[in-house]
């Protein structure tokens, strides 16, 4: 529809205003051609590249077959001019823009846009500068769609902002010629007081986490002593031997360490002095000597 508009326009003038007189310049620029041979030839004879086409205009008018390309075509002199449209895809570095999220948060967004010409003869017919509106409404759109949405999803989100950027374009610059294949968000800068706050609520919820996990470690730690002070208790040997590996693993350094004796130590020498006195009734005095001392 759109390529119809630009062939429409070629057709829309009336027949005599040049009609006879379209006919009589394009048969004196072919005497001029026939009459200036060969050297005529590397006029009418240009070349365009794989990457490019040429638009041709004969008295102001799109000559029919569109555009021209790749290699060689012919052109009269005087009469045609032609404009060369580059094909290959180009790289428009959007500037930061200053945006009003939806949650009134002032942030600086820039992005990369790739885009290439689709139709040689609507970007010449249709629009004065193809490249540069499409960089205006890049800008533009930009700022739109960046606008109706909050600043978590302008952080987490880029890609659906990205896919609603690039399909906003391609519909708005279809009738340029132009396609729109690809839309990045490059950065997002938030303000410096923005940045404190996220930072400081980062690191309170770091906190959080850290105590509730030091709680968990505890109440685990509380169960396994708990399971494990059951297991001694039912097992006075295994208390004693608990206690051997501790002192133990306080022997390992060189310092002096004042330790209790175990009651249970205790109570047996007072049961080997008991069984002394009685059966050693002479050795009384020496016996109470040594409870004393144990004691």
């Amino acid at each position: 529809m759109v390529q119809n508009q630009a062939h429409r326009r070629s057709e829309d003038a009336e027949p005599g205003d040049s009609g006879i007189c379209g006919a009589i310049l394009t048969a004196l620029s072919w005497v001029v051609v026939v009459c200036t041979l060969p050297f005529s030839l590397f006029v009418c004879f240009k070349v365009v590249q794989e990457y490019e086409r040429a638009v041709i205009f004969r008295l102001g008018r799109l000559v029919s077959g569109g555009a021209k390309g790749p290699g060689i075509f012919f052109i009269l002199p005087c009469i045609d001019n032609y404009a060369r449209v580059d094909l290959r895809t180009r790289t428009y570095d959007v500037p930061p823009q200053e945006v009003l999220t939806k949650d009134s948060v002032t942030v600086s967004v820039d992005a990369v846009v790739y885009y290439r010409v689709s139709n040689a003869t609507i970007s010449v017919a249709n629009v004065a500068n193809a490249h540069h509106s499409t960089r205006l409404l890049a800008q533009t759109t930009l700022r739109n769609v960046l606008g109706t949405r909050p600043l978590h999803e302008i952080l987490s989100d880029r890609e659906a902002i990205s896919n609603t950027m690039q399909t906003s374009l391609d519909d708005a610059t279809e009738a340029w010629g132009i396609k729109v294949e690809r839309v990045e968000i490059k950065d997002v800068r938030l303000p410096v007081q923005l940045q404190r706050a996220m930072a400081a609520e980062a690191e309170a919820a770091r906190e959080a986490r850290a105590k509730v996990i030091a709680a968990e470690g505890e109440q685990k730690a509380s169960r396994a002593l708990r399971e494990a002070s059951e297991v001694i208790g039912d097992s006075p040997a295994a208390l004693q031997l608990r206690y051997l590996q501790t002192l133990k693993s306080i022997s390992a350094y060189n310092s002096t360490i004042i330790f209790p004796l175990p009651l249970d130590i205790v109570s047996y020498f007072g049961k080997a002095v008991e069984a002394m006195e009685s059966n050693h009734p002479t050795t009384s005095t020496s016996t109470s000597t040594i409870r004393l001392h144990s004691s």
